[in-house]
């Protein structure tokens, strides 16, 4: 039997005396799912990634600056238009395929620790156990802030006092702070995992030094992602409903 052809291109796998070593990379031809493996690669960064930077290095940061700013800011996210629909689109829809996919591929193990023994089973591990935590965390996080309660699109005067009312709880503080930490890490390594697979960081060395750039992206996300949940901690009780919550509505 003839032997298979090996590609000139340099993948994200090396040897290293009959050791694998690094990240496999993707590639067509290897089964039906590719195409699936692909997009679940894919919208970990767009747009879910995307979507993660902006939550929380610039809409929650707002309340860094007090409820009269977080709430001209929700009051604006939830004055675009369609917004419903755009949140569907290109936020629950992805997160909810990237996740239940994301299970599938833990499930089937099609991506297991031979693929990453440099990186050490504790990197894998904490990749996968992330993933099932953020999941977890954004189900109860968008049913209880965007569904339950006080509408926040309709009024935004009242959405940094729903926040303080839930972080009131010393154990949804934890769980908050868990899900922020989980999803800086998942997608900070995710970023890492993405560029290796895809070709993008080539060779050991290039995807050593590119895994200090990812790990500072979750130092970044982590620090102001908890700088914001102290801002809702620190400050008095903001009204929730009633003529208080109206009238930070209306700040202009």
């Amino acid at each position: 039997m003839a032997s298979t052809p090996v590609s000139t291109n340099q993948p994200a796998i090396e040897l290293h005396a009959g050791v694998r070593k690094g990240v496999a990379p993707l590639r067509a031809g290897e089964g039906h799912s590719f195409f699936w493996r692909r997009l679940h690669s894919l919208t970990g960064i767009v747009p879910i990634g995307a979507f993660l930077i902006e939550h929380i290095l610039f809409s929650n940061a707002v309340a860094i600056n007090g409820p009269v700013a977080y709430a001209r800011q929700v009051k604006f996210l939830g004055s675009l238009p369609l917004v419903t629909a755009v949140e569907a689109t290109f936020i629950w829809i992805p997160i909810l395929f990237h996740g239940l996919y994301g299970f599938y591929i833990w499930y089937r193990g099609e991506t297991n620790l031979v693929s990453y023994p440099w990186t050490g089973n504790w990197m894998y591990t904490l990749q996968r156990w992330t993933g099932a935590i953020v999941f977890a965390y954004i189900v109860w996080h968008v049913w209880h802030l965007r569904f339950a309660g006080v509408n926040l699109h309709q009024h935004p005067g009242a959405s940094f006092g729903k926040v303080q009312m839930e972080l009131a709880n010393s154990w949804y503080l934890a769980f908050y702070i868990a899900g922020l930490l989980c999803a800086a890490w998942h997608f900070s390594y995710g970023v890492w995992l993405f560029c290796a697979k895809w070709g993008i960081t080539v060779g050991e060395n290039a995807r050593r030094k590119f895994l200090v750039v990812c790990m500072a992206l979750f130092i970044v996300i982590s620090v102001v992602g908890l700088l914001s949940l102290r801002s809702f901690v620190a400050h008095p009780q903001q009204p929730v409903t009633g003529a208080a919550a109206d009238m930070l509505e209306g700040t202009q």
